[in-house]
């Protein structure tokens, strides 16, 4: 079977993560994958993983894309893939409109995937035009359904990404040689209650929720840490001032501690008490979260979206309030004195080849 996935870029992220895996297990399991992007720093993996990618500019939303529709049509007449997956809508658009340049009879089956809460339009919309459209979780289903309600029920298929338990596991022990490093960049953290935020500096990320948190925390005599973890983006520099100052007003600058974009977030994890998802906007599924769990990292997160799914299952105390951090804060200074178990370890259906299996299965059924 030959599958194409289509994506706007490789740079690193949820989405991109997840079509990496997928092509990691099917060429595995013997399929045949492409990937079209306008590339990005993931580029390299995808091949690394046995995958093909070609680059095309889908990215954008421009008039050149008029341009890209004809290019698409052509692409899939050589390519000639069984099955077109596609993960973002302004590449849904181009093969939308490719899609109507070829016969009937030579048209992919499509599949579409909803990665997350996309503003309700009518451009939205072209997600749920596939064969069969896949929601990465029962609150991204329940989206779909309430607004999208001409979507036949029996062609949404929840299927959840997924965790690596092979690289996220209870088990997992950073080397000795990072510990060492770790320390020694870090010895603030020596005797305090580490609390990771990891997430891109972000209004809707609730990175200034910390403040409160940590001043509860310290008026408690806990010797919180918060590491906050995430690039600042573009255009988001301003945002990321007003923080600084912010926990700079507060006095509590000695008490956080803010990381860019790290490579080793499950070593930092691991090393952790706590990880936080502060997040004010729910997310469609919180894939850090999942990893966090599977890591035996407790997480104090915001009651919502696809957290609060997996939350529910494997630790429902973690669950406060949308918003309220002195309700997060109470709940970690309780968790201070007695740390929580997990109800369960990280199992089905939020495994990798549970992922790999459910999409095959759902090609397969296509064809």
């Amino acid at each position: 079977m030959k599958i194409m996935h289509l994506l706007p870029a490789l740079s690193s992220g949820g989405v991109e993560q997840v079509v990496l895996e997928l092509c990691r297990g099917m060429v595995q399991c013997g399929e045949e994958c492409t990937v079209v992007s306008a590339g990005g720093r993931m580029v390299e993996q995808v091949r690394a993983v046995g995958a093909e990618h070609i680059h095309c500019p889908i990215e954008k939303k421009n008039p050149r894309l008029l341009v890209e529709v004809w290019r698409m049509a052509k692409l899939l007449k050589k390519e000639a893939p069984q099955v077109v997956h596609v993960h973002s809508r302004v590449p849904a658009w181009v093969l939308h409109f490719a899609y109507k340049l070829l016969p009937a009879q030579r048209r992919p089956v499509l599949v579409s995937s909803f990665h997350g809460f996309h503003s309700v339009n009518a451009y939205s919309r072209i997600m749920t035009h596939g064969d069969a459209v896949v929601a990465v979780s029962q609150c991204i289903r329940e989206h779909i359904l309430k607004n999208y309600p001409n979507t036949p029920r029996e062609r949404i298929h929840v299927i959840p990404n997924s965790v690596d338990t092979s690289l996220f596991s209870p088990t997992f022990c950073p080397s000795k040689e990072w510990l060492q490093q770790w320390r020694t960049e870090h010895p603030e953290l020596t005797g305090r209650y580490v609390l990771c935020l990891p997430g891109r500096i972000s209004r809707i990320k609730g990175q200034n929720h910390v403040v409160p948190l940590l001043n509860h925390l310290l008026s408690a005599k806990i010797p919180a840490h918060v590491l906050i973890i995430g690039e600042t983006k573009r255009g988001k520099e301003k945002l990321a001032a007003e923080l600084d100052e912010q926990i700079c007003a507060a006095g509590i600058q000695n008490h956080v501690s803010r990381l860019n974009h790290r490579n080793d977030l499950r070593e930092i994890m691991s090393v952790s008490d706590v990880v936080l998802n502060l997040s004010l906007q729910p997310e469609s599924f919180g894939k850090v979260t999942l990893e966090a769990l599977a890591l035996g990292r407790p997480v104090v997160g915001y009651d919502h979206g696809g957290v609060s799914e997996q939350l529910r299952q494997f630790l429902p105390e973690g669950l406060v309030p949308v918003g309220n951090p002195q309700a997060a804060a109470e709940r970690l200074a309780n968790w201070y004195c007695n740390p929580p178990q997990l109800r369960e370890p990280v199992a089905s259906p939020y495994l990798r080849e549970d992922m790999i299996r459910a999409h095959l299965d759902l090609y397969h059924s296509l064809l």
